[in-house]
């Protein structure tokens, strides 16, 4: 009986053993799944970017096989656990305050992807710890490297050639390899270069700034700007738009010896269009009218809308024209700008001439934008300017010969739209263009401008833009004045 009781024992000893055993293994393999998988972050995010099937960036390393990533992932867990162990030497660690900030950046995205054909986002949450004269950023979630560009124009190479790559990397191998953090921020580090083509307004708003805000929108403020090949005058010159956007100083981090460490960080600006914002790609659908909002707290613009107040007849309520001058530009100027003035006035406007590149007092000339009905000029950055009109007002752009409808269209036509801006078009012909003084009548530069365009964009440029100087004719340009009066809600009757 004994020998039968104890065979009988045996195999249950084994059974439970094995049970055991298959219980262990499960947990086991749970914990890889979930380091292998969990997201960056916290999970519920609200207000992220939507993107259409977002493509990843290439990235500095191949792509890791199964068993790698799955060893890499216990790598990290292991990192992070060592690192929530408090040091001495280290910083106070993030508050809860400083962990929500990082709820805004998505992290069921790739690190890095691309936003647009124009543009790379990189985000990550976590242990973040930025040094900026290397242009690194180590993060204690990531498991290889990525590179990007900050600046919204990766399809032009030139371009690209003037703003500093950046990398975001895993922590160092070892113990104590991290770099240790020497300045600590609740806020999300938001890195964007201001190298490319900035200098000129219609790059300043359509690759910087507007994708900047874009981008920082959805972080209420709490959101540090650190910019790569940083300009002293340009910041200065758009210095309250960044403390609209920011609660924080914008710092040179090319030129910074700190290890600043923040719980999120995001790589890059999002473009979405030439001089706009679509909100339905945008957090929170946000527009290029939360964006023009913002400007006018940024500037002290007083006029929303083009509405009059008080009596419509009023002499100071006359419609006031601006005529952008571009005396000091090369190409692309007015010839008969005071007849052109004293056309529009004996029309009842209140006459203004203004050059934006003579002055780098950004907000004088805001001011002055955003107190005219109708802004009218050449094609050119000088046309920017529309972000300070007040919704209702007209612009008038004056297209150059050449065949140029095309890049007016592009640029600031399409845009108008979605400022609230009506749009009116003076298309110059050939004798209203100084390019018949400078070549023969049967040249191609004035007999087939197509065929200058075919040249390339160095070509058209040099010779439709560089070199030409306009005289509108002032009873075709009368017409075009008569109707941007009609459009204007305070127009006269007659």
């Amino acid at each position: 009986m004994k020998s039968r009781s104890s065979a009988r024992g045996e195999p249950r000893r084994f059974g439970n053993v094995a049970l055991l055993a298959l219980m262990l293994c499960s947990l086991v393999a749970l914990s890889l799944i979930r380091a292998r998988f969990s997201p960056i972050g916290n999970t519920a995010v609200a207000g992220t970017i939507k993107v259409e099937d977002p493509k990843p960036v290439v990235v500095s390393k191949p792509a890791a096989t199964a068993e790698a990533d799955e060893a890499a992932a216990v790598a990290v867990e292991e990192d992070k656990e060592e690192e929530a162990q408090p040091k001495d030497e280290e910083i106070q660690p993030k508050t809860e305050q400083a962990l929500d900030a990082a709820v805004a950046v998505d992290a069921s995205k790739p690190v890095c992807y691309e936003t647009s054909r124009r543009s790379d986002t990189c985000e990550a949450a976590g242990d973040v710890r930025l040094l900026g004269r290397s242009q690194t950023i180590y993060v204690d979630t990531l498991e290889r490297e990525w590179k990007t560009r900050p600046y919204c124009r990766k399809h032009d190479t030139y371009a690209l050639s003037h703003v500093k790559e950046w990398s975001l990397k895993p922590f160092p191998s070892g113990d104590g390899a991290a770099p240790k953090c020497t300045s600590n921020s609740s806020a999300t580090a938001f890195v964007i270069s201001t190298g490319g083509f900035t200098g000129n307004p219609f790059h300043d708003y359509t690759d910087v700034l507007i994708p900047a805000f874009i981008t920082a929108h959805r972080f209420a403020g709490e959101v540090q700007f650190l910019v790569s090949s940083y300009k002293s005058w340009w910041i200065s010159r758009y210095i309250q738009i960044f403390q609209q956007m920011s609660r924080y100083e914008v710092v040179d981090i090319d030129a910074d010896d700190e290890v600043r460490c923040y719980p999120s960080a995001v790589v890059g600006p999002t473009f979405h269009k030439e001089l706009g914002v679509d909100p339905s790609k945008a957090p929170s659908g946000v527009s290029v009218a939360d964006f023009r909002k913002m400007l006018r707290s940024a500037f002290g613009l007083e006029r929303a809308t083009a509405t009059p107040s008080g009596d419509r007849w009023d002499i100071r309520r006359r419609p006031r024209l601006l005529i952008i001058s571009r005396r000091t530009s090369r190409g692309r100027a007015f010839m008969n700008e005071r007849a052109m003035a004293d056309m529009a006035g004996s029309l009842g406007f209140d006459v203004r001439i203004g050059d934006p590149d003579t002055t780098s007092d950004t907000s004088k000339f805001a001011r002055l934008v955003n107190s005219c009905d109708v802004m009218v000029g050449v094609h050119g950055a000088g046309l920017t300017n529309m972000v300070f009109l007040p919704a209702g007002a007209v612009l008038v752009q004056v297209v150059p010969y050449g065949r140029l409808e095309w890049l007016a269209r592009n640029t600031f036509a399409e845009p108008s739209a979605g400022m609230e801006v009506h749009y009116l078009e003076y298309v110059v012909q050939l004798d209203e263009t100084t390019l018949s003084e400078q070549y023969p009548s049967d040249h191609l530069v004035l007999k087939d401008p197509m065929a200058i365009h075919k040249q390339g964009w160095d070509a058209l440029k040099t010779t439709y833009l560089d070199k030409q100087n306009v005289r509108p004719h002032l009873g075709r340009l009368k017409k075009t004045f008569l109707q941007a009066l009609k459009m204007l809600p305070h127009g006269r009757d007659d």
